[in-house]
């Protein structure tokens, strides 16, 4: 709830009816007037929408029966009911009759159907997993509460890819397109602290930049703290014992925090070095270049693994003003100057000798 749903179709819906769209937003949550306030708000009031507010999937049918529409929007599938079950809107057997005749009726009309579905802690739609296997494509929408930044994923399509995301911010006037997400997630003001290092991914199709940030500190109690944001804990819990097994880091007794900034999540492996590097420069006290990026798989031998799509995130990298990197020793780095490493233990040694300073 508040992540922008509602508020990024009514400016799609919106957007499709200017361009001469036959479009209608029916909301089971909201009364018109909240609807049309709403759109107002966002300069959208003068766009041809048809707006209702209606729970009853009979009545739902029938109006989208009588008019010819191109783009329907069904916010939210959990409040719809059909008097033909006696189960209570938002149940198991509510949800799944109502997607089933709504995309029945999308398929013999014609029109695109988009259904709003809240989705669990767990990240799944609420209700049975039938509905994913019914419609044709699905989309998650997903923010951190704090953060202005929305991220738009591709899960399931039937038409084409799933490896592209979009990235919105959140402003007065609803959602902004964000053209370049890596200038967005990254500090590039003043010098680089000790602790963090900027990790050239890749989100879906598109390469992101963005800052882990990594304190080790002496425990204050018995048993030390693990606290991640933004990464998987157990993936964190691996490069910890790596770091301690094949570096010679004494982190067990040591208290370690680990940031992805910004409120992204990042789940790809290329992440290990990064995450390493930071906890590496923070246990040592030693900052990398402001004008460096890291990337690279860690196996538990300790050593470093080539990642896919070098190229992307390199170029990226040197769009941004960056001019080396850490990473596996046989990566093409392209215009960067790269600093090659085969295991870990090197580039924790590489990363401890300071005096790496930014190419000038």
């Amino acid at each position: 709830p508040g992540v922008g749903k509602s508020t990024l179709l009514m400016q799609a819906v919106a957007a499709a009816a200017t361009r001469g769209a036959s479009c209608a937003y029916i909301s089971g949550e909201e009364s018109v007037d909240q609807v049309r306030s709403r759109a107002q708000r966002m300069g959208l009031g003068a766009a041809p929408v048809q707006l209702a507010a209606e729970t009853s999937l009979r009545n739902v049918l029938d109006g989208l029966k009588r008019s010819k529409f191109d783009l329907v929007v069904i916010d939210s599938i959990q409040t719809l009911w059909s008097d033909a079950h006696d189960a209570a809107p938002g149940s198991v057997t509510q949800v799944r009759a109502a997607s089933a005749e709504l995309v029945r009726l999308a398929k013999k009309e014609g029109v695109a159907v988009i259904l709003v579905g809240h989705v669990t802690k767990e990240g799944a739609i609420a209700g049975p997993r039938v509905i994913e296997h019914l419609v044709d494509a699905v989309l998650t929408f997903e923010g951190e509460r704090g953060y202005p930044f929305r991220v738009l994923r591709g899960v399931k399509n039937r038409f084409g890819a799933t490896d592209e995301i979009g990235v919105f911010e959140m402003g007065d006037a609803g959602l902004r397109e964000v053209a370049n997400p890596s200038a967005l997630f990254l500090d590039t003001s003043g010098e680089r602290a000790a602790g963090a290092a900027v990790f050239a991914g890749i989100e879906g199709s598109r390469p992101v930049l963005v800052e882990f940030q990594a304190l080790v500190a002496p425990s204050a109690y018995g048993t030390p703290r693990r606290a991640v944001v933004g990464w998987d804990s157990g993936r964190l819990a691996m490069v910890l014992a790596v770091l301690e097994a094949r570096c010679g880091l004494s982190l067990g007794a040591r208290d370690v925090y680990l940031n992805v900034a910004g409120g992204l999540r990042i789940s790809e492996p290329a992440a290990d070095l990064a995450a390493a590097a930071a906890l590496a420069s923070s246990a040592l006290d030693v900052a990398l270049p402001q004008d460096c990026v890291v990337f690279g798989e860690i196996s538990l031998s300790g050593e470093i693994r080539a990642v896919s799509r070098t190229e992307a995130r390199v170029r990226e990298a040197a769009k941004l003003g960056f001019r080396q990197a850490l990473g596996p020793r046989d990566a093409d780095a392209g215009a960067l100057k790269l600093t090659g490493a085969a295991r870990l233990a090197d580039a924790v040694a590489r990363i401890g000798e300071g005096g790496w300073t930014s190419l000038g």
